[in-house]
């Protein structure tokens, strides 16, 4: 029996010189004790030396995948095939089992019994190696080849761009949060000096800006803050009432730290703008597609809750329609009620401009749609939108179908959107002579008969049975009186 280990300086191949000594796990433990007893067990056939780092981390590279690396390849054949050997040969990976049995016709096995014959092959490795290769050289070459192989990976990953959006998205999420938490936090602290600011200025970017170069309310009549508030009569309005303000005074410790807390939101504000620009830049050279179809906050979403561009390329489009909604589909599934029919696809644009009552049924073909953008953004070469703005239209088309709209969009050969239904000539519907009566062409249509309309054709059936039977007693009366008449003549 043949074993292949694989080691940071190359490919070593053992004979198992005593099957049975490595049957079990304490004989393992037994006879790899130490350097003379596993020398019993175990020796080295053949040793190939890795050249370099690259070569290194090219064969540990495909040993990870499962597959059959050339140099690998090359040695087994020289070791093995050239030399007809039959023995049966051990791997520790179970995925290199199938190459090489296909490429190279070598009986291989792995299995976990023999976990524990590589372990006690790890533990005396120096001395079973024949000393060419010191137990320091080997940790030395360990720790280059694992940060080395690292590195590759890190750099030639497919998913290492989608990082950058899930990182981006996550943050700018977070700011938000922080920011509407500062920002509510200085309108209530501010609101003991000035209560009133808080109903003229609503927004709270304005406010922190104005309390960040105010400092009291007093400050109010003399700084300019057209910078910050555009509307004259806002400005005015402000002015006077911080004059008849019924707000408690600050000193000036108070005011340091209100405006400390003023800059903090100001800041994030300007900070969370620029992550959106870059969030909007890196989506639009990732996936443009996507962005045409759903917008950059909502497709970075959708990324994000996937885990990478690749994994949302391989989903359904029934999956990405209820993508963000899991909570709520087991739910509803375990309830035995109606699924949701949305989840982060319900906040893009084309969804917010249906009607609510046909927000399903866009969301169904707006899915449809993007899964499809996907799979061109994540296997496609192209930098730009290449199907999206053709899906988009047709998604357009479908709400005003559904609105009741006449106008019907469809996409030229330009990339343009052009009227696919005749538009409508009154002066034409004018001039056309209008049809003939035909008297002969008249349908009657039955009255459908009710139930009362029931009872009165029985009753009137009875009544004509009935009158039917009095004539005929009568006629029968007037019959019999001849008869009579000539029985007393005789």
């Amino acid at each position: 029996m043949l074993v292949l280990f694989e080691t940071p300086a190359g490919y070593a191949l053992f004979k198992v010189l005593d099957e049975a000594k490595v049957a079990s796990a304490e004989e393992v433990a037994k006879h790899f004790a130490d350097p003379e007893s596993a020398a019993k067990v175990i020796k080295l056939k053949a040793f190939s030396h890795f050249n370099d780092t690259v070569e290194a981390v090219a064969a540990a590279t495909s040993m990870v995948e499962g597959s059959l690396g050339k140099q690998l390849k090359k040695f087994l054949n020289k070791q093995i095939v050239k030399k007809e050997l039959k023995e049966k040969l051990v791997v520790a990976d179970k995925a290199l089992t199938i190459p090489i049995k296909d490429k190279l016709k070598i009986e291989c096995v792995a299995s976990s019994k023999m976990m524990e014959m590589f372990r006690g092959i790890r533990s005396q490795l120096e001395p079973l190696l024949g000393g060419g290769i010191s137990d320091s050289d080997l940790k030395s070459m360990q720790l280059g080849l694992s940060h080395s192989l690292s590195r590759y990976k890190l750099k030639f990953s497919p998913d290492k761009v989608d990082t950058m959006i899930v990182q981006a998205i996550g943050l700018l999420d977070e700011l938000d949060k922080e920011v509407n938490t500062y920002a509510m936090r200085v309108k209530e602290w501010y609101g003991w000096h000035f209560p009133e600011m808080a109903k003229i200025v609503t927004d709270t970017i304005a406010f922190s800006r104005i309390v960040l170069k105010a400092g009291t309310r007093v400050a109010l009549r003399d700084i300019d803050i057209s910078g910050i508030i555009e509307d004259e009569s806002v400005v005015q309005s402000l002015r006077e009432t911080a004059e008849i303000s019924m707000g408690t005074e600050l000193t000036e410790i108070d005011v340091t730290n209100i405006q400390s807390l003023a800059q903090e939101v100001v800041n994030m504000s300007e900070y969370r703008t620029q992550l959106f620009e870059y969030l909007k830049n890196r989506m639009n050279a990732i996936a443009p597609n996507l962005t045409v179809m759903v917008g950059e906050l909502v497709g970075a979403r959708l990324i994000a809750h996937a885990g990478s561009l690749m994994n949302l390329a391989k989903q359904p489009a029934s999956t990405v329609q209820i993508l963000g909604a899991e909570k709520a589909l087991f739910r509803a599934l375990k309830t035995k009620h109606d699924t949701p029919k949305y989840g982060l696809i319900y906040h893009a644009s084309l969804i917010g401009q249906t009607a609510p009552k046909d927000k399903g049924k866009i969301s169904r073909v707006l899915a449809a749609k993007t899964a499809l953008a996907i799979r061109v953004d994540a296997m496609g070469e192209a930098d730009e939108a290449t199907i999206a703005y053709e899906h988009r239209a047709m998604v357009e088309n479908r709400i005003r179908e559904l609105d009741g709209g006449q106008i019907k969009m469809s996409m030229n050969g330009s990339g343009s959107t052009q009227n696919s239904t005749p538009k409508y000539d009154a002066t034409s519907a004018k001039d056309k002579a209008a049809p003939s009566l035909n008297p002969a062409s008249d349908v009657v249509i039955k009255k459908k008969r009710s139930r009362d309309d029931g009872d009165e054709d029985k009753s009137e059936k009875k009544r004509i049975k009935k009158e039917k039977k009095e004539k005929k007693a009568e006629k029968d009366v007037d019959e019999e009186k001849p008869k009579k008449k000539k029985k007393k003549k005789e």
